[in-house]
């Protein structure tokens, strides 16, 4: 590989990786966020005099609150649930038009949130869905960097989609510089102008179209292509235009017969992949919207223990950029492994996949147990338990999707199982209804409810197991046969 394609592949990676960690997820930051906004006095006309203890006259900030919990109630879902048409997006146009458009969205979220005020406080509510969808993007188009390494592959997906969630820091780095005097106006100002240098990476680190895979030889992209490559680049019939970077995606090119979309999406892979997702996402989302009344319980109502552990969780919430590339290896080693005779590429990939799968799964039955149970120190083994499976599970579904289905599909794929498990992530609510209402606050058999509902999880490892199994006993009589 010349100097020049190994440099670019390197700038691509790192630079790819600070664009996760330092924007793709920043609205997941929101709680950072809410402290500056409140102290700026954004929807303060919602909050009313009210009679409290003694007859005393308090201010009731309730309405208040709701507006915000409305605010990212909207963009988390936007966030998944516009992964959809984020992903056909991708399929049918490719990488510079996709990242051009969530450029476009996410500069604007941050101009509006720049120049809202609290006289304009529901600027707020289109600012952070432009924020997270145009993240998402950054996210889909990044994560096809791993197709450049081969076989680290798996590694660089779980790794970025890891950083998309520690890059919640943003909001909280935007907070300590609040409180050291610079304003949220200069801060989402100085986020608007890094646009720049998300359109240079656009250009000059990532390919017009797709990065393939299998990578073929001489792959090159970008603006900048060396000339060696280029000339290697010209077809047999003298026309410069058609590069290498074009040609393994080229839909009019009959090399391989691919499965069509419909077909992936009505496959057993899909559906399996979908319920292991969606449970296990479910679970999290309940734990979240439950922790503080949970600690509320388990404390006793102290504020300062309450403090502790609230801090504990959010402190390892920005270590999910550790934990996911274990996930990584762990594929990318068990694909290392010698093929036996005949073994496809993607059924090694598969193969490899499993365990994978399967540790998710187990980890989500661990933590939910961890969770359900009312003893208070237990309650850090959770959140360490929580940050690891969040992490395994969001790099997991990604490289699954990318090991499992043509490529040309992934963007496709990957929007419709995230807004699928998003439409299944709104049981929530009746479960926060019922831990409030008929439970009266204690949410212990709803957590029991969900570790059983958890369990479904183990179908889809098990189910890529089998489909193994049966691929290699169908060589074996393949063999035995010849």
């Amino acid at each position: 590989m010349p100097g020049f394609e190994k440099v670019q592949r390197s700038l691509t990676f790192a630079t790819g990786l600070v664009e996760c960690l330092c924007f793709a997820g920043a609205v997941f930051g929101w709680a950072s966020l809410v402290f500056v906004l409140k102290t700026e006095g954004y929807f303060s006309s919602l909050c009313v005099n009210a009679t409290g203890v003694n007859a005393t006259q308090v201010l009731d900030c309730s309405g208040q609150d709701e507006q915000f919990s409305l605010v990212f109630t909207i963009a988390s879902f936007m966030n998944n649930f516009l992964t959809l048409p984020n992903g056909f997006l991708f399929d049918q146009f490719g990488t510079t038009v996709a990242r051009l458009f969530g450029i476009f969205l996410y500069t604007m979220g941050t101009l509006m949130v720049a120049f809202s005020t609290p006289a304009l406080s529901n600027l707020l509510f289109p600012a952070l869905s432009l924020l997270a969808v145009g993240g998402i993007l950054f996210l889909i188009t990044n994560m096809q960097v791993g197709n450049l390494f081969g076989l680290h592959r798996s590694t660089i997906i779980t790794l970025y989609n890891g950083a998309f969630d520690s890059s919640s820091a943003l909001f909280f780095v935007i907070k300590l510089l609040y409180e050291s005097g610079i304003s949220l106006r200069a801060s989402f100002l100085v986020l608007s102008a890094c646009s720049v240098i998300h359109l240079l990476r656009t250009f000059f680190l990532l390919p017009r179209k797709f990065i393939p895979y299998p990578l073929p030889d001489h792959y090159t992209y970008g603006i900048l292509k060396s000339k060696t490559v280029r000339s290697e680049q010209t077809t047999a019939n003298d026309d410069p235009q058609r590069t290498i970077e074009e040609t393994p995606l080229d839909k009019d090119v009959p090399v391989k017969q691919e499965k069509s979309f419909r077909e992936c999406f009505l496959s057993r892979f899909f559906f399996c992949h979908l319920l292991w997702l969606s449970v296990m996402q479910l679970r999290h989302y309940l734990f979240i919207g439950t922790l503080n009344p949970m600690l509320q319980r388990l404390t006793a109502g102290e504020p300062t223990l309450v403090s502790q552990y609230i801090n504990a969780f959010a402190i390892t919430q920005l270590c999910g950029v550790l934990c996911a590339p274990w996930n990584g290896l762990i594929m990318d080693r068990n694909k290392g492994k010698p093929r036996a005779a005949g073994e496809s590429e993607q059924e090694a990939d598969l193969r490899a996949s499993v365990l994978s799968l399967f540790l998710t799964a187990l980890q989500c039955v661990l933590f939910s147990v961890c969770a359900s149970t009312q003893i208070l120190p237990l309650q850090y083994v959770t959140f360490i338990l929580q940050v690891i499976n969040r992490s395994f599970l969001y790099g997991g579904n990604a490289a699954f999707i990318s090991v499992a289905f043509p490529s040309c599909h992934f963007g496709k794929l990957y929007g419709m199982v995230m807004a699928l498990s998003a439409v299944f992530s709104l049981l929530q609510y009746p479960c926060f209804a019922l831990v409030k209402g008929a439970l009266h606050g204690d949410p212990l058999y709803v957590n029991v409810g969900l570790t059983v509902l958890s369990l479904l999880a183990f179908i889809h490892p098990l189910s890529v197991y089998l489909h193994c199994r049966r691929l290699a006993s169908q060589r074996a009589k393949s063999k035995a046969s010849s």
